[in-house]
């Protein structure tokens, strides 16, 4: 198997994931393998064969996660990571997300979201991260300006969500503005 990038923070494991490494496992390992090494359900199953048979990546553009996996029960909680990552422009689009509502407002993914921007800008060489997140998503929201991201503006409609089109605060976080914020919280 590929060699998987594998982060650790105080309370969680970060176990990366590639397109590689998931073509790998669907050509290789049953569903029952695949479900369990995921920890997916059948919806979860279906969304990364999908993913592996119509293509996740093109010369540009390709993704790079973790599942986020809680040291004490050994349980995946959660996925963060990069979508929408053009390695030409050194940009992505940072995603982040619980599974179960029990590990939200716990700071696991304050851990998660510092270990994936730092991968994310010294191990990918992004200079920049975007994020877009609905403007009633609080937590959200201030996950993102904890970490010194810059609100940019609104981008009317471009998320189709609940039978609808929705519009998403675009917010941005450039290298040296991480590396500004890493100095001041040392």
């Amino acid at each position: 198997m590929n060699k998987q990038a594998i982060l650790t923070t105080e309370r969680l494991l970060l176990k990366g994931i590639t397109p590689a490494l998931i073509h790998e496992l669907y050509n290789s390992k049953s569903k029952e393998e695949i479900m369990n090494y995921f920890e997916f359900d059948e919806a979860g199953y279906e969304n990364f064969k999908n993913k592996h048979e119509k293509g996740m990546e093109t010369d540009q553009l390709s993704l790079f996660f973790f599942l986020l996996v809680d040291k004490s029960t050994n349980k995946t909680i959660g996925d963060c990571g990069f979508h929408t990552w053009n390695r030409k422009h050194r940009r992505a689009e940072v995603f982040y997300m619980m599974r179960n509502e029990e590990y939200k407002q716990k700071g696991l993914m304050t851990e998660a979201v510092a270990a994936v921007l730092e991968y994310g800008f010294t191990v990918l060489e992004l200079h920049r991260v975007e994020a877009l997140v609905a403007d009633w998503n609080t937590p959200s929201i201030k996950l993102l300006q904890r970490y010194g991201f810059t609100k940019e503006g609104t981008m009317r409609e471009d998320y189709f969500f609940d039978g609808k089109n929705v519009s998403s605060e675009c917010y941005s976080l450039l290298k040296w503005e991480w590396e500004g914020i890493k100095i001041n919280k040392s």
